[in-house]
């Protein structure tokens, strides 16, 4: 049995009258000790749907409008406050995208962490813990770091921060939203290995959001495509980045800047994801597909399985 399963997960804002649906139709899978990269451009409905995996979102204004999210066994749409609590940071932890912004601005790093470990492992709550972690996550002498507010902290510093406290309940599943957002490429390369070691180590997985193709290539096992709500493509990262069918995964691997060629400028996607409660009729990419034809704008095209394990939401993908 998959540690995460999500079937069909559909997630509206606003009233039932005049709701918009953030994410439609999702559905993914998370083997234990896997890695699984959620692909796509800003407005996409990646975060929204991780949030999703332990509820965050506040309800309301957000709405659970329809499938299931099975995790470690559980429906998570079916348990109660207490042990929603319970599954956030003992089964599934999360790096959110802006650690200044998620990090307590007046509260020391140390007793942040600390208040984890109070939550889930009490009995290990105390500073020779917090020091371990901080540790673990390449933080050096960290016991003159337990002391030091977010703000005496670079962004890689903080990002790391947020790691530990993410790892302190020894979680099943660790959900790290661009995690390497505006740091430096050296800061990013040692954070990414950093998460493969902790990985080898405590033999977790990973749900990795993500739109830096460069990341799905080191990290990834699997891959999900998603644009406008929808997955648009799903396989192995091997097969993605060496065989992708989707227009849209064309287009995205298209615009990674390349070392050494001759172009004399880069390749743009044209236009942007539609807005919430703007999307086109038909299929969502099609104002911004190459191949697009005028029945893509008849129906919303289902996802299919088109090779082994290889699944694409487009009906003209040999095109």
């Amino acid at each position: 049995m998959a540690l995460l399963e999500i079937k069909e997960l559909q997630v509206e804002f606003g009233s039932p009258e005049s709701a918009l649906r953030a994410v439609d139709g999702v559905s993914l899978n998370l083997e234990k000790g896997q890695t699984l990269c959620l692909v796509g451009e800003s407005g996409s409905g990646k975060t929204v749907t991780a949030l999703s995996i332990a509820r965050l979102l506040p309800e309301p204004p957000a709405r659970y409008a329809g499938g299931q999210i099975l995790l470690d066994g559980m429906d998570v749409f079916r348990l109660k406050p207490k042990e929603l609590r319970r599954l956030r940071g003992a089964v599934v932890g999360y790096v959110f995208q802006e650690p200044s912004a998620s990090l307590n601005p007046v509260m020391r790093v140390g007793n942040q962490i600390k208040e984890v470990l109070a939550l889930h492992r009490p009995a290990r709550a105390n500073n020779a813990e917090v020091v371990r972690l901080l540790q673990s996550v390449g933080i050096p002498a960290p016991e003159s770091r337990l002391k030091d507010y977010p703000f005496q902290m670079s962004g890689g510093m903080q990002q790391r921060v947020m790691m530990a406290m993410a790892l302190a309940a020894e979680p099943k599943l660790l959900v790290a939203d661009e995690p390497t957002t505006a740091l430096d490429v050296t800061i990013q390369a040692q954070l990414l290995e950093l998460l493969r070691d902790l990985q080898q180590r405590s033999g977790m997985a990973i749900l990795l959001i993500t739109h830096n193709l460069g990341i799905v290539s080191t990290m990834a096992d699997h891959v999900a495509v998603m644009y406008a709500g929808q997955i648009v493509e799903s396989t192995s990262a091997a097969e993605l980045l060496k065989h992708p069918l989707h227009p849209y995964t064309k287009a995205l691997i298209a615009s990674v800047p390349r070392l050494g060629g001759n172009a004399e400028k880069l390749v743009a996607i044209p236009g942007s994801v539609p807005r919430l409660g703007a999307f086109p009729s038909g299929c969502r990419f099609a104002p911004r597909c190459p191949i697009a034809r005028p029945e893509c704008s008849e129906s919303v095209p289902a996802l299919l399985e088109v090779e082994p394990r290889h699944f694409v939401r487009c009906p003209f993908w040999q095109s």
